[in-house]
Parts: structure tokens; C-alpha cells; sequence
């Protein structure tokens, strides 16, 4: 009985027993889970705090760069050595590339602005590599080489490299002395001017009539709406094309009176192009070389044995790089318009 009572208390016991162990386990279970949900937390929390102090510590560092570029002057040049040399006899080379307009002059007059600063300058060495362009720019780049020799009385020669033709050639004989390489293409003396006629295309094509309101017989000559007149031509013949082309025989003369009296340039005005030793024997330059004959020759006018040669290149500026606008597509037609209708007087060599 006793015995029989016993296991009966026995049961229970065991089954009790054996029905805790699930429990503990679901409870073990979820508190492990809460660890892990911590960590998790910890970890993304490590993350976003690393985030926010590297983000931080670029934007000091982009404003530290913008204050950099912002403190630079806006059109600010830096030396590049081209022959080592003492720093203390300089010669400076001026880089005229691609065609000539307004940019083109306002780039050369910096870099002779550059040149005027520095008091190591002995001597000055244009390198032309230019078809020509405006007559404006052309011009100007003139004006300025020849103010620059009037001031600081260096000598200063033009290298000619691959091609000096009407406009670069134009700014080269604002020089003392010129230099070409022997493939160079020189000569072009000579003034262009073309536009073109858009009346049938308009029309015949597109249906398009332009109608022009004017004040005065001549204001709209040359018309791209209409074929000129001979009187016309004429008229711009004379008004334009004669004073450019005599503007540029005289100045030839004047920078090659050494070598060619006015009467002897005017046969070489008509276009006609050259190859430097061509254009040595009828002289329009002063020698063929290359590069280092040039800076000789420099060296040679400034009386000095040894110099360090340099040009000068433009560096990035914060101001430059925010005063770019792109033109929207509505400027690009209008100037398109303007090109295409405008007249273009050139000392230019057209087949470039």
C-alpha cells in the first residue's frame, strides 16, 4: 500500500519534472534573442556615428579646398620650364595656338602681363601656330607684342611651328626676327570675307520668307535673304576688304623693311603660301630652325650664354570654373543665326 502510494507520488514528481525543462528553454531562447537585437543595435549605431564624422571631415576638407582655389587670382599662369638654364636670365616663350580671335588676344596680352612682372626676363620667343583669324584679334595681338618690345626693350623673335599663315603671320612680324620650322606653312598676306546666301534654301525649301523693315539703302548689305547686287559688292569691297588688306601690307612692310621695301612686299600680298625656306628666300622670315635655333638666336640678341627658358600655362581657378555657363540651346541657335548670316572679315587662310 505504502509502497504503491509511493509510486504514485513518484509520477507526478517525474512529470512535473519533465515539463519545467521546455520552459527554461523558451526563456533562454528569448533572452538570447534580446542580446543579439542589442548588438544589432550597437553595431548600426558604431556605423551611423562613423557616417556622420566622416561625412563631416570631407565637407572640412571641400571647404578647405574651395577657400584654396577661391583665394587663387582668377587668371592666374604657372611656369614651365622648357630648357634649364639660370633663373637669373630668363627667356619667355609666348604661345599663339589655334585661331586667332578676341580669347586669343586676351590669353596673350595675360602672359605678356606675366612676363612684365618678372625682372629675370631677358628675352621673348612667340610661338605661332595659328591659320590667322579676326582681324580684330589679330590686330591686337599686333599692338601688344609691339608695346611689350617698346617697354621692356628685349629682343623678342616668332618661332613659327607647323603653321603661321595670314593672321600668324600678321602677329609675327611684330617681332624683330623670325624663325620657322622647315615644314612651316607662312605667307596668306591677304583678307577674306564671306557669307552665306539663304534664300533658296528658305523659300524653295521650307517656305520660309524673311521680310526686312530698313532705314537707309545700305543698312542690310550684305543680306543672307537675298543674292547681292554687283553694286553692292562693290561697296564692301571698298569699305572693308581694300583698308584690311592695306592694313596688312603696310604692317609687313613695316616689320620686314629690313628685308623687303614696300614696293617688293605688295607682289607677295596675294595669298600665295609658303614653306620656310620659300618664304626665306623671298624674305618673309629670317631663318630656318627649330626651337633651339630660336632660343640661340635670342640669346645671341641679348648677349647672354646661358638662360633658363619657360612658358607659361594657366592653372584651375574656383572663379574661372564658376564663371563657365553653358549656353542653352536657344543662345547656341541665335548664334548659330549670327554666324551664319554674318559677314566674317579675316586675315585667315581659308583651306585650314
Amino acid at each position: 500500500m505504502d509502497f504503491e502510494q509511493n509510486n504514485n507520488l513518484s509520477g507526478p514528481v517525474e512529470s512535473q519534472s519533465s515539463e519545467a525543462v521546455p520552459g527554461l528553454d523558451r526563456h533562454s531562447r528569448a533572452t538570447d534573442t534580446t542580446r543579439k537585437g542589442i548588438g544589432w543595435k550597437i553595431f548600426w549605431g558604431v556605423v551611423l556615428a562613423l557616417s556622420v564624422l566622416a561625412n563631416a571631415a570631407l565637407f572640412l576638407i571641400l571647404i578647405g579646398l574651395l577657400t584654396v582655389f577661391a583665394a587663387r587670382p582668377k587668371r592666374a599662369f604657372t611656369e614651365d620650364v622648357v630648357r634649364e638654364g639660370p633663373r637669373s636670365n630668363k627667356i619667355v616663350v609666348i604661345n599663339i595656338e589655334g585661331l586667332i580671335n578676341v580669347e586669343q588676344a586676351e590669353s596673350v596680352y595675360r602672359q605678356l602681363k606675366a612676363a612684365r612682372q618678372d625682372e629675370h626676363v631677358k628675352g621673348m620667343i612667340v610661338r605661332v601656330n595659328s591659320p590667322g583669324g579676326t582681324i580684330a584679334g589679330s590686330d591686337h595681338i599686333y599692338q601688344e607684342i609691339l608695346k611689350f618690345r617698346e617697354e621692356q626693350g628685349v629682343p623678342t623673335i616668332a618661332f613659327m611651328q607647323n603653321m603661321a599663315a595670314s593672321g600668324g603671320y600678321y602677329t609675327s612680324v611684330a617681332c624683330e626676327k623670325i624663325v620657322a620650322e622647315p615644314m612651316t606653312i607662312t605667307g596668306s598676306i591677304g583678307v577674306i570675307m564671306g557669307h552665306l546666301v539663304l534664300k533658296e534654301l528658305l523659300e524653295d525649301k521650307l517656305g520660309i520668307k524673311a521680310v526686312i523693315l530698313k532705314e537707309g539703302d545700305k543698312k542690310d548689305w550684305p543680306s543672307s535673304f537675298r543674292v547681292p547686287e554687283p553694286n553692292e559688292l562693290q561697296y564692301l569691297q571698298e569699305r572693308l576688304l581694300t583698308p584690311a588688306y592695306e592694313r596688312f601690307v603696310q604692317v609687313v612692310a613695316e616689320g620686314r623693311k629690313e628685308s623687303l621695301t614696300p614696293d617688293e612686299v605688295r607682289p607677295l600680298a596675294d595669298g600665295s603660301i609658303f614653306f620656310a625656306q620659300d618664304a626665306l628666300d623671298v624674305g618673309l622670315i629670317d631663318q630656318v630652325g627649330y626651337l633651339d635655333e630660336a632660343i640661340e638666336l635670342v640669346k645671341s640678341l641679348a648677349g647672354i650664354k646661358k638662360a633658363q627658358v619657360v612658358e607659361y600655362h594657366e592653372v584651375f581657378s574656383l572663379a574661372t570654373f564658376l564663371s563657365y555657363r553653358r549656353p542653352n540651346s536657344l543662345v547656341l541657335g541665335k548664334a548659330v543665326l549670327h554666324e551664319l548670316s554674318t559677314p566674317q572679315i579675316l586675315y585667315l587662310w581659308k583651306a585650314y
